[in-house]
């Protein structure tokens, strides 16, 4: 039986030095390459994904932008927010990229709920959302997943965004990861269509209410997607 990823404390960590090393991870990893999840923070930037357009950066700043090889569009990364990039071998594990989205979201989601948060899923547009005006309402939302019909664009409607996630997967491996937004400066957000999306609100556990440290926030998260990522 496969053992559960290895968890990497990375501490404050460059995007493009990180990404060099995700990528050279994957391609130097070998059959029996133990799995990590690197936990880090990065300094304030844009990250582009491969289906991005330029059109969705808004406004120009000294933030810079930088060019991603994750799936998806325009995100921001910032301090205070913890960033978990899984590196699993899919082939090993014996799920495929659309289980692996749903265990990481799944580990958001009891994340959230360790700190009394409801997170919610909306049908097409990944990631993990909130009600601001009632983040620890248990209620579903009247247009939950299971009741979408795939050409319906996402139903944001009463939400704000409080994780983003993109993937990449190479040679059977997957890495890039999750972002779950614990307590930043969000304003940057409203320079981007967030995830490509026009208006999409974004918010982060201090602004509903949670305050809790950032290191608390990644020490969850590590260990529940640990567990979640486990074969």
């Amino acid at each position: 039986m496969n053992a559960s990823p290895t968890l990497i404390r990375r501490g404050q960590l460059d995007y493009a030095t990180c990404l060099k090393e995700m990528q050279d991870f994957t391609s130097q990893r070998l059959e029996h390459t133990p799995d990590e999840i690197w936990l880090c923070e990065h300094p304030p930037v844009f990250t582009q994904g491969l289906a991005g357009k330029p059109e969705h950066l808004l406004l120009a700043s000294d933030i810079p932008l930088i060019a991603s090889n994750r799936g998806g569009q325009i995100t921001f990364h910032g301090p205070g927010q913890v960033v978990a990039y899984a590196l699993i071998d899919l082939k090993r594990a014996g799920y495929f990229v659309k289980e692996y989205v749903y265990r990481i979201e799944d580990a958001v989601l009891k994340t959230l709920a360790h700190f009394g948060v409801t997170g919610h899923r909306v049908a097409g547009a990944p990631g993990i959302y909130v009600r601001p005006d009632a983040p620890f309402d248990h209620a579903r939302l009247p247009s939950r997943p299971q009741h979408a019909q795939p050409t319906n664009a996402p139903d944001f409607t009463g939400l704000a965004k409080i994780a983003a996630l993109g993937v990449k997967v190479s040679r059977h491996c997957a890495y890039h990861g999750v972002a779950l937004n614990v307590h930043m400066d969000l304003s940057p957000f409203a320079r981007i269509n967030p995830c490509g999306y026009a208006g999409l609100a974004t918010t982060d556990l201090f602004t509903i209410g949670v305050d809790v440290s950032w290191q608390d926030v990644a020490d969850v998260l590590g260990s529940k997607l640990a567990t979640s990522l486990m074969p």
